[in-house]
């Protein structure tokens, strides 16, 4: 095949069309750039994609009658275009999105993905970004590339041949980075070191991007034989493999490797999984898939919230109606942690927000969406420590979080508790 310019390929996308954007750290900046430039010549073009990152030119106000945001993962570039009108949000769990596509419940026009270079034989890979692009490009009618020497050349389920491919955009551009490592609190530090007491050695680790997974990771360099089995994983992890602690032997799915459906850091952990056999790389529809996470011994799930009643119900996607994120992938892998011998959910917080609002809470906001349930959760914790809440009644539980909520808010929360459960 040969490469064509951006607007040559982008001249496939008609008013009304449905078009899937590559998501994380393939997010197709120039393509996206390019087709916000067709503005002026289309209407009611919905475009589809979980979290993206960079400048999100087609969310500009001034396109609202061209391009429609229907979001499956609120991140910061759509989060005003849909919170405003010009967008809206699908709540999913991360494991189903590929059934959307495949069952033709949310039927895709074109998909833009972005991609190595082809090899010798006519592969592409989806490098960094697997989770539901793959599926996206299996099923949608027209598929445009944007073809990076700068993105990772991946295994597992990253590999498309050229031939699916409708058009081919060459470009030569860095992928977006991010560290959290350099910006980790002194609250984080603490969450981090309860979170690390409860992980065992030769435990499955599932955790995400943010201060509170790196700072758990920093924690985990005395631990033995750990494993990863993770929708995602960021800069945190690569010390651990390089100094032996993660050595995914223990695993019961993908022995020896690391699995994982998409990776967002620095240059430096983008080099070391480009072409290495030890990252595997998989739809989103099998790593997060329960009932594989669960076959995983001692598998140990860290996730976080926005906010969490005195009953145990997880806040992880909305403050209020405002929509903030998405479920993505925590219940599926708290329920498939639960479900594991052994296995360990956790959610873990900061006790209060930056403006000093306890994030445990006597009632959820107004309008906030409940993303883990009460009868889901386990383990919580704070800067203050942890709370089990498995097999707890509702006064067990309430007590439980008010001892790890933060100090300033303990009697106001018991106040409303004994007001509620008549005593605690």
């Amino acid at each position: 095949m040969k490469y064509i310019t951006a607007e040559e390929a982008l001249s496939s996308i008609k008013s009304g069309n449905r078009v899937f954007l590559h998501g994380s750290a393939a997010t197709p900046q120039h393509l996206i750039n390019k087709l916000a430039e067709r503005a002026h010549e289309l209407r009611d073009v919905e475009l589809v994609s979980i979290s993206t990152f960079g400048e999100m030119a087609c969310a500009d106000p001034r396109y609202s009658e061209a391009f429609f945001i229907n979001s499956l993962f609120v991140s910061a570039n759509v989060r005003e275009a849909v919170n405003s009108g010009r967008g809206d949000y699908v709540p999913i769990f991360l494991s189903e999105i590929p059934r959307l596509f495949r069952s033709g419940i949310m039927p895709l026009d074109v998909a833009i993905v972005h991609v190595s270079p082809p090899d010798r034989h006519g592969f592409c890979s989806l490098g960094v970004s697997v989770d539901i692009a793959r599926e996206a490009v299996k099923s949608a009618r027209h598929v445009i590339a944007q073809v990076n020497p700068q993105m990772p050349r991946t295994h597992g389920d990253a590999l498309i041949h050229t031939k699916r491919f409708d058009a081919l955009v060459q470009v030569d551009e860095p992928l977006p980075e991010v560290d959290y490592s350099q910006k980790i609190t002194a609250v984080e530090e603490k969450i981090g070191a309860y979170v690390a007491e409860l992980v065992e050695d030769q435990a499955t680790l599932q955790l995400g991007i943010g201060g509170i997974p790196d700072a758990v990771l920093r924690c985990l360099t005395n631990h033995k034989g750990l494993g990863i089995h993770t929708e995602m994983f960021s800069n945190g992890v690569l010390p651990l493999i390089e100094s032996g602690v993660i050595t995914n032997e223990h695993k019961k799915k993908h022995r020896g490797r690391v699995a994982t459906g998409f990776i967002v850091g620095n240059r430096r952990l983008y080099d070391f999984v480009d072409d290495n056999p030890l990252i595997t790389m998989l739809s989103s529809d099998y790593v997060n898939d329960v009932t594989v996470i669960k076959t995983n011994p001692k598998m140990t799930a860290i996730n976080s919230a926005i906010e969490i009643d005195l009953t145990g119900q997880v806040v992880s996607d909305s403050i209020g109606t405002y929509q903030y994120s998405g479920i993505g992938g925590q219940m599926d892998f708290i329920r498939g942690a639960a479900l594991s011998k052994g296995g360990k959910p956790i959610i873990a917080l900061p006790s209060v927000t930056h403006k000093g609002i306890s994030r445990i809470t006597p009632f959820l906001n107004q309008g906030a969406g409940v993303v883990t349930t009460r009868a889901h959760v386990h383990y919580v914790v704070t800067e203050y420590g942890v709370a089990y809440l498995y097999g707890k009644n509702l006064r067990q539980r309430a007590q439980a979080l008010i001892n790890i909520a933060h100090p300033d808010h303990r009697e106001r929360l018991e106040q409303e508790a004994i007001a509620r459960f008549r005593h605690l």
